[in-house]
């Protein structure tokens, strides 16, 4: 609670009021217990402060400290299990590197997302965005 959840939700209030730089502060406390498993059923949420502080790395304009972050998320699948990061972090991912001007690896993220999303309903959207979006990459 006090690594984990307490520094996330904070965190995402402060990025809310467009806090950044206070929403990377309050995520410094939950870098060490990121990958840990609680021995509860819902374990999952382990990685919301990475995704969360490469939210705030994105409205920074700091697009590789901002894909690292979302890279730690896809690199340990088990850990975000059927979270909704575990979708996301795929788009998230592809504004960084387009952020970068990293073309092919931003169409690859987005190929990733939209793959996943391939049955959702057409109007949601985090959806219409990210279609529009690589569209523009084309």
């Amino acid at each position: 609670m006090q690594f984990n959840y307490l520094p996330a939700i904070y965190a995402q209030i402060a990025l809310f009021h467009g806090d950044t730089a206070r929403t990377v502060e309050l995520l410094q406390a939950s870098s060490p217990y990121e990958l840990g498993i609680a021995t509860s059923s819902n374990y999952s949420t382990y990685m919301y402060p990475a995704y969360v502080r490469g939210q705030a790395l994105l409205v920074q304009h700091q697009g590789a400290a901002a894909a690292a972050e979302f890279e730690k998320i896809l690199n340990w699948p088990g850990v975000v299990s059927n979270e909704p990061i575990g979708a996301l972090v795929r788009l998230q991912l592809a504004r960084a590197r387009a952020m970068n001007g990293e073309t092919a690896e931003a169409r690859a993220a987005y190929n990733s997302f939209l793959s996943l999303w391939t049955n959702a309903d057409p109007d949601i959207p985090v959806l219409i965005a990210a279609k529009a979006e690589y569209a523009k990459l084309k």
